[in-house]
């Protein structure tokens, strides 16, 4: 079965952190390159960070310096370290498996004091 599915989200207090996991089938994890999105209320979708097969990563500026995106071949997962965060990083955050259809039901992170 083709599926990307995230954990991790929740409520955490501004400069707090939280880590992201995507868990990915073996087909998915080993054909493409995996991106982290975020999409707040009336807003669009956005690219937050991604990583290659070969661990090349990239950052919306945003969030350089805060997030760190890394991959697990064994465990087939793609994380998402974020630190620092802000009020204005809440949104609903998805990962997806660029370049394709496939994306994972999103997981909510909330920065709120």
């Amino acid at each position: 079965q083709v599926q990307l599915v995230e954990s991790g989200g929740g409520l955490v207090q501004p400069g707090g952190s939280l880590r992201l996991s995507c868990a990915a089938s073996r087909s998915i994890f080993s054909l493409y390159a995996i991106g982290w999105y975020r999409q707040a209320p009336g807003k669009q979708r956005d690219l937050v960070a991604s990583i290659t097969r070969g661990g090349n990563t990239g950052y919306d500026d945003s969030v350089k310096g805060r997030f760190t995106i890394s991959r697990d071949n064994a465990k087939r997962t793609v994380s998402l370290q974020m630190n620092s965060l802000k009020p204005e990083d809440t949104a609903v955050y998805y990962c997806h498996a660029m370049d394709s259809t496939y994306w994972g039901q999103g997981t909510q992170v909330t920065v709120s004091s």
